[in-house]
């Protein structure tokens, strides 16, 4: 936080990001978020220094003030993080457009995160983004955020319980709690992305969630989630549960994951996802498997991938996998991808990648490349 000195979050009904030299972690974000008109606020008096009590961020009548005396701020066991994420890429193909169809463009994700404790061992954890007005294919590809005002992601609340870990949580996902074996950094968010597993092992969330975790002290670990939607919890809408059991070294882990999905007003369905990895000297090899069954038809795929974590200044990541999930009777489509990512800084990573996803018989490839570069501060 001491890094930077020039955000200021405004709340998310204006959607406004302002500038000023002050400290996130004393900077008065419920009063700040009393003005709706940014030229009410005296940027000149908008001053957070190094010393206590003084000069603190505060709301006054005509608009904010300098004060001697500060209350409200965030409290000393509150951190907030921030991350920015850019992509400059160019994609090829024919779900771009017309065959042979080319897009070059630019998309960013914004992404703040606030956490504090209230007992030393509980966490409270709120997650707030945004994004361009509208991503682009490769944006979407990348999986970015979108929407340029900001807005609430997601708040968690973990603590512990016996000797367990609960977490509980609105917009959350089912598996929260899973321990994944998977060492591969992924470049896009297609099926790469959780060695393959997305389905199961990084399975998503319908509103509101609740899981548990145990570590044992020999690597091994036990995990289970259940998630309802926000109106009616556990009833007869698409309500969904997981477990989820992992070992892991430091050379190598493999973890397996159950989820099953009442559907709601359509098909059950039943997910079951495996993972692990195995590290060598010079790279470590991630491989994962998931199937999937809805109304008595079985679909299945893979991934593969190898990670070099130490290619000069930064590393080198590479994997094939299946685009989606296919039946044992369907042609099965690939997506292969490379990066190589380095940081510049403690703050800042590049992450240069090239992708190419299999499409129907008949039709172009899809093609991209891109560089992708990551803030955090």
């Amino acid at each position: 936080m001491k890094l930077f000195k020039s955000l200021l979050v405004a709340p998310a009904s204006i959607g406004l990001l302002i500038p000023f030299t002050a400290f996130a972690g004393e900077a008065n974000l419920n009063d700040i978020s009393k003005y709706s008109n940014p030229e009410e606020i005296d940027l000149a008096n908008a001053f957070v220094n190094d010393e206590p009590n003084h000069n603190h961020l505060l709301a006054g009548g005509e608009g904010l003030v300098e004060s001697d005396s500060f209350e409200g701020g965030f409290s000393e066991t509150t951190t907030a993080s921030f991350s920015v994420d850019t992509v400059l890429g160019a994609i090829d193909g024919n779900n771009v457009g017309a065959p042979g169809a080319e897009s070059t463009s630019f998309d960013f994700q914004f992404n703040i995160g606030l956490s504090t404790s209230f007992t030393g061992e509980d966490s409270l954890d709120i997650a707030i983004d945004n994004g361009s007005a509208t991503l682009s294919p490769f944006g979407s590809k990348m999986g970015f955020d979108s929407g340029t005002a900001l807005s609430v992601d997601g708040v968690t609340y973990s603590f512990p319980l016996g000797g367990a870990s609960m977490v509980v949580g609105d917009s959350t996902d089912l598996s929260t709690a899973f321990t994944g074996a998977c060492t591969y950094s992924a470049f896009t968010d297609a099926t790469p992305d959780d060695c393959g597993t997305g389905n199961s092992m990084g399975a998503g969330g319908k509103g509101v969630t609740a899981a548990i975790s145990y570590g044992f002290d020999s690597g091994f670990s036990l995990a289970g989630g259940i998630t309802s939607g926000q109106s009616e919890i556990l009833g007869d809408a698409a309500d969904a549960f997981g477990i989820n059991a992992a070992y892991s070294t430091d050379t190598y882990g493999v973890a397996v994951a159950y989820v099953s999905d009442d559907g709601g007003t359509g098909d059950e369905s039943s997910l079951w996802g495996l993972n692990g990895y195995y590290t060598f000297d010079l790279a470590s090899v991630s491989v994962g498997y998931e199937t999937k069954e809805v109304g008595g038809t079985d679909t299945s795929g893979y991934f593969v991938g190898l990670s070099f974590p130490e290619v000069g200044p930064g590393s080198v990541n590479i994997a094939a996998a299946t685009t989606t999930l296919f039946a044992d009777d369907a042609s099965e489509l690939l997506i292969y991808e490379a990066s190589y990512s380095y940081p510049v800084n403690d703050s800042m990573t590049i992450t240069p990648g090239i992708f190419i996803e299999e499409t129907e018989a008949g039709k172009d490839d899809l093609t991209g490349i891109a560089v992708k570069t990551s803030f955090s501060f």
